[in-house]
Order: C-alpha cells, then structure tokens, then sequence
C-alpha cells in the first residue's frame, strides 16, 4: 500500500470529527509508507494533540486537585505562625512525600501493565493487575505506618529543629490514615487511566477538592483545631477520593469488562509484577524525594525557620507545576503503552514527539508568571516580610524549575509507558544523588549561597538527568519496544493460565 491511499482518511480528520476506533492503525500505516509530505504535519500532528488533550485534560485536573488537597492544608497551617507552617511543611515534605513517592511509583506499574494490556485489547486481565497492585500498596502502606508515627525522633535524626520536629509529628500522625488511602487510590486511578476513563476521575477529584476547602477552613479556623486537625482532614478527603473511585469502578458499565470482581488469582504471579514494581517504586522515588530533599537540607542552614519557609512555599509552586506536568506525562505514559500494546511503533514515537514540544510550550509560559508575579505568589502562604523577601530572591531558581519540569517528567511518563522504569532508576541515582545533590550541599554550606546553592546543585542533577533520557528516548527502537510489550502480555496471561490450571486440579 502506498501512503496517497491513507491521505483521504487524514483529510477527514477535522477538530469536529470523531475519532475512529483504528485511527492509530490508519496513521500507523501512513508513517510507515513515508516519507510524510510537509503538508500532512499539521493534520498529524493536530490528530495526535486531540488525543493527547482528550487524556491530560482531564489527568491534568486530576493531579491538581490530588496535589491542591496538601496545598490548600498548608496555606491554612500557615496562618497559624511560622513554626507550624515549618512542621506541617517538613512533615508533608519528608514524611508524606516519601509515602506518596512510594505509593505513586509502585501505581505506575499499573500504568505500564495495565496499559499495554488495553492497547492489545486483553481486558479481562486488567482488574486482576488492579488488584495485585493494591495488594503491595497495602503491605508498604502497613511498613509506612511506623514511620508515621516516630516522625518526631526521624525527623531530629536527620537534623532537623526539635520544635520543628515536634510539630511535624502532630502533623505527620494525623496523617496516617491518609497512608491506606494511597494504598487504593493510586492503584485505582492508574487502572482507570489506562482504559482512557478521565472524565470521571477529574469531576470526582474536583469535587473533592472543594470540600476539602470547606472542611479545612472549618475545622482550622472555626473549630480551632490547629495542625492535627488539619491533617485529619487531609486523611478524611483522601479516604472520600477512594470511595468514590471504588463505586464507579465496581459500579460502572465503563469497566464491565476490565472489573470482574475481587479474586484469588490476584495473589498468584505477584512475584514478577512485583519486580517491576520495585522498579517502578525507586524510579519515581528517586525523582520526587530529590526535590523533596532540598527542604530536608535547608532545614539544617542557619536560621532554618527562614530557610524552610521560603523554600517550601517555592517547593508548593514547583510541585503544582510539577503536578500539571505528571498529568500531561500520565497521558503521554497512557498513549505509548496503548500504541505499543496495539503494535504501533511509529505512532508511540510520534506521540513522544508532539507530548514533549506540548509541555516546552507550556513551561515556557509558566515560568514566565513565577517571574512576573514572584511577591504576590508568596503573599498566598506568609505575610512575614523576611520569607516574602526570601521567596523572592529564589524566583528565579524557581523559573529554572520550571522550564526543566516541561520536559523531565514527560519523558519519564514515556518510559512508564514502555517498562523502563529500572534503566531510568539507575539513570536518576547517578545524575540525581551521585552527581547533583553533593554539588548541592558544597553550594549551599561552603559558600554564602544557602539554600540557591543547594537548589543550584539540584539544578546540575536534573539536567544531566534530562540529557540522558533525551539521549535514551532518541536512540529508541520503537518495533523491539513492541517486541517486549507483547512479550510482557504473554508472560501475564500465561502466569494467569497456570494459576488456573492449579486452581481447576485443586
């Protein structure tokens, strides 16, 4: 077949149009028959762009109001004074930072999985993945408990104030229960994200959101609650998150096929699906808690009040973008693993292409507003005068942030997509802690740069991190990639065979 058989269907594809179920295949085909004239870019590249925004849209909201559920709790402790507003922020960023690092990192092995399967159209199998996931959440969930509950003492032995540490624990033990929630939701949002259901996701996660105001604002301010009041609401809106999730899921016609019920079959294979969710766990891990690990540090500079509330309120902003971003990767993660299970090679590169000059585009405006608008963006957390100036002086550091999160995170929502979680682990322990982190600590304690110089040497790693999986992504045999998707489905659904065979002897 010869492309021009494939240009009539292209010019078909308007931005009223409805997509076809085998549009991947009909571009697969057209790239495939190349080269492609410069005049089909645009209608690729926009069929491409609906798709991905038919995803992120939604995943976008989704993480936001995941993430906005902590901001808003400690815009609310703020105002309390500067001394809770360290221990809340130290609490949220060393204590249930590393929570929710493990318990997205594990979900993204769903991501990979489940995906896959749904491009290859083996639905059935994608409940029992589900399930086997939530199974692991819950055990690290249970290992994560005591943690939780000698924060106080954890967070003194990594150096921290004692009246800091004090008030992190108040924080951090009200936040237990929030630890189980991200046991099930984070499994069940990544199942339902990987069968393309966003809709639902972001109008439940919305709506919690604006309850969670409600409640904060009430249980902070009119009840006087203080710092263990609002953790407990933190831990009460995720536990609403997870209940709303669980009914669509078990009740909704949209994963009839996908969910079939609980069944024992969950705790059968889990051997190699946990080695990928190791993988998966320190790959993610390793990105989120490097952030996370320059507020640990200032918190060891002179006149750490200081010190850790101004990079805690840049931190709040770098992780809201951060978290716009990881809905855009989530959805670039969703269509490389749909198209790789499907076996469209060309069009999962494609994919990489536009998500990757999408998330350029953005981040180029968003650090453009953290320039611009640096006072007023500290004025949301803190009217103390010395954290505005100070907030102001790391503006930007923070633009620099930015403009790297457009690209970092997508190209580890690629390799979620793909199964490369355990290179890229090794990629983010070298450029991250080997490299980054030390030249962090140099900058921030042997020269007068403080807390610049660790987010200059945070800055190194992330780089270096960037460049290296630029360099991966762009020497990608994408038809040996296919290769191992289907390699991957086989080894389920014959992990899934065995089991029951076992269970039809027994």
């Amino acid at each position: 077949m010869g492309s021009s058989e494939y240009q009539p269907l292209l010019l078909g594809l308007d931005s009223h149009s409805r997509i076809p179920d085998l549009s991947s295949a009909v571009i697969e085909e057209f790239l495939e028959h190349g080269p492609v004239s410069l005049q089909w870019w645009p209608r690729l590249v926009g069929w491409e762009s609906r798709l991905l925004w038919i995803l992120s849209g939604a995943s976008i909201i989704v993480s936001e109001c995941n993430y906005m559920l902590s901001f808003v709790t400690l815009m609310f402790t703020g105002h309390l004074g500067a001394l809770e507003l360290a221990g809340a922020s130290i609490a949220s960023v060393g204590i249930q930072g590393l929570s929710y690092g493990i318990m997205l990192g594990m979900a993204s092995a769903v991501q990979t999985v489940c995906g896959q399967a749904y491009g290859a159209k083996k639905y059935s199998e994608m409940g029992i993945i589900c399930q086997r996931a939530i199974i692991l959440h819950l055990g690290a969930a249970i290992l994560l408990t005591f943690l939780y509950w000698f924060s106080g003492p954890v967070l003194i032995a990594v150096g921290q104030s004692k009246s800091i540490a004090e008030q992190g624990q108040i924080f951090a033990r009200g936040l237990i229960l929030q630890i189980y929630a991200f046991a099930l939701s984070c499994p069940m949002q990544r199942f339902l994200q990987a069968q393309n259901i966003v809709n639902p996701l972001a109008y439940m996660s919305f709506g919690v959101f604006l309850i969670h105001i409600l409640l904060t604002w009430v249980v902070v301010y009119v009840l006087d609650y203080g710092l263990l009041g609002a953790a407990l609401t933190l831990s009460f809106s995720w536990w609403l998150i997870v209940i709303l999730n669980g009914l669509y899921i078990v009740l909704s016609p949209s994963c009839k096929q996908t969910w079939t019920g609980l069944s024992i079959r969950a705790f059968r294979g889990i051997w190699p699906y946990f080695k990928l969710t190791v993988a998966s766990a320190i790959m993610l891990c390793l990105e989120i808690w490097y952030n996370q690990g320059l507020v640990l540090i200032s918190g060891l500079l002179s006149n750490p009040t200081i010190a850790l509330d101004s990079i805690s309120i840049c931190m709040n902003y770098l992780n809201w973008d951060m978290q716009f971003m990881l809905g855009l990767a989530a959805a670039a993660s969703v269509r490389v693993s749909n198209e790789l299970g499907a076996g469209h090679a060309r069009v999962a590169k494609f994919s990489v292409i536009v998500v990757n000059a999408t998330s350029i585009l953005i981040s180029i405006v968003f650090s453009a507003i953290v320039l611009i608008f640096k006072v007023g963006l500290s004025k949301l957390f803190t009217s103390d005068s010395e954290v505005i100036a100070a907030v102001s002086n790391l503006t930007p550091l923070l633009a620099i942030s930015v403009f790297l999160n457009g690209i970092q995170p997508i190209l580890s929502g690629v390799a979620i997509g793909s199964g490369w979680q355990a290179v890229v682990a090794y990629v983010n322990l070298a450029t991250y802690y080997i490299i980054g982190l030390p030249i962090g600590c140099v900058l921030g304690f042997k020269t007068s740069l403080g807390v610049a110089g660790i987010w200059w040497g945070m800055i190194i790693g992330v780089l270096l991190q960037t460049i290296t999986l630029i360099i991966l992504t762009a020497r990608t045999n994408w038809n040996v990639e296919v290769e191992r998707a289907a390699e991957r489905l086989k080894k389920n659904a014959d992990d899934e065979q065995e089991t029951l065979d076992l269970v039809a002897s027994a």
